[in-house]
């Protein structure tokens, strides 16, 4: 129980890698707050509903990470965040040249801005206590740009440079700031996105390891820079990827 004692604050928690890595966190010691839109409040309440079965409290947010007061308010009201994990996030795949500007906007007020607001948050008690840990929940789109999802592609990279910032701005504090870059993972957004068998078969060949991945597969890696194994990583991105990646 490597996290004992400690509290995360999950965004996007819902479903898919956000309720996994919610899940892995309580299995391992912390207990959780949950937060997603208000349209989600059922899936919410599966996920704390498996969040105490390991034995540890949760606690359900309803919020939009792109309001900045709402965010503020709750987090005031919940006391200590020990571990952020910033995993809200949207995609909708357009070409370029066909994105209009509602869709661009989207993507970067959720993406990326969201990342900003709820760190700014949770920042001054974790800067006051000399401790905290956040995790970025970026993508290996941000690596090189994948067609269809250039707008998000380029705001999974406004959130690698935002961790290389705040690493750096917050390290003096005892904080530390990384990122996970997952790959093809199959979750709801992620089978959508691929449309088809064809498409799955095709990048599971690709990947070194011969399979696509599940929400699962990146618990251990929340769960390595939410601990103090990770206590000397600042700044850092990995990808978790399967190797389909190699950079």
């Amino acid at each position: 129980m490597i996290l004992a004692g400690k509290t995360a604050f999950v965004t996007g928690a819902s479903r898919g890698i956000g309720a996994a890595i919610a899940v892995g966190l309580a299995e391992n010691g912390a207990d959780l707050v949950i937060s997603d839109l208000p349209q989600q409040a059922a899936d919410l309440d599966k996920v704390l509903g498996r969040i105490t079965a390991t034995g540890r409290t949760g606690r359900i947010l309803h919020l939009d990470v792109t309001d900045k007061a709402a965010i503020e308010a709750a987090v005031a009201e919940v006391g200590q965040i020990d571990i952020l994990v910033n995993n809200a996030g949207i995609l909708i795949p357009k070409r370029l040249e066909d994105l209009d500007e509602k869709t661009w906007d989207a993507h970067f007020n959720v993406n990326a801005k969201g990342v900003l607001l709820v760190s700014n948050a949770v920042l001054p008690q974790m800067r006051a206590r000399k401790a905290g840990r956040i995790i970025n929940i970026a993508s290996i789109a941000a690596r090189q740009g994948v067609p269809t999802q250039g707008h998000y592609a380029a705001t999974k990279a406004v959130d690698l440079t935002l961790t290389r910032v705040y690493a750096q701005e917050t390290g003096m504090d005892g904080i530390t700031v990384n990122a996970i870059c997952p790959g093809i993972i199959l979750t709801e957004m992620g089978k959508e996105n691929l449309g088809s068998q064809a498409a799955m078969d095709h990048w599971s060949n690709v990947a070194a390891l011969k399979r696509l991945g599940d929400p699962d597969d990146i618990v251990g890696p929340a769960v390595f820079f939410a601990s103090d194994m990770s206590r000397f990583v600042t700044g850092q991105a990995l990808n978790v990827c399967g190797g389909i990646y190699f950079h």
